[in-house]
């Protein structure tokens, strides 16, 4: 099922199988680790459209929640 990494639920992996933006987005989140065929879990969320954190490998990183909308996982 595809879904955005906002609608992953927390504590939840998945696998990222696209990027939806443009260059400066995908290089923005490649050097947080967040790529195609990147395997990620969701740790939590913040309200009010605050920051989604999410563990790639064993780094723990926050992307802001219209970056979230645009990563897009299959779980």
């Amino acid at each position: 099922m595809k879904i955005d990494l906002l609608e992953l639920e927390i504590d939840h992996e998945a696998t990222v199988i696209q990027l939806r933006g443009g260059i400066t987005l995908q290089n923005k989140l490649n050097s947080l680790g967040i790529r195609e065929g990147k395997k990620i879990k969701k740790i939590g969320k913040n309200f009010f459209r605050g920051p989604i954190t999410v563990q790639v490998g064993q780094t723990r990183v926050a992307v802001g929640h219209s970056m979230a909308k645009k990563i897009i996982v299959e779980s």
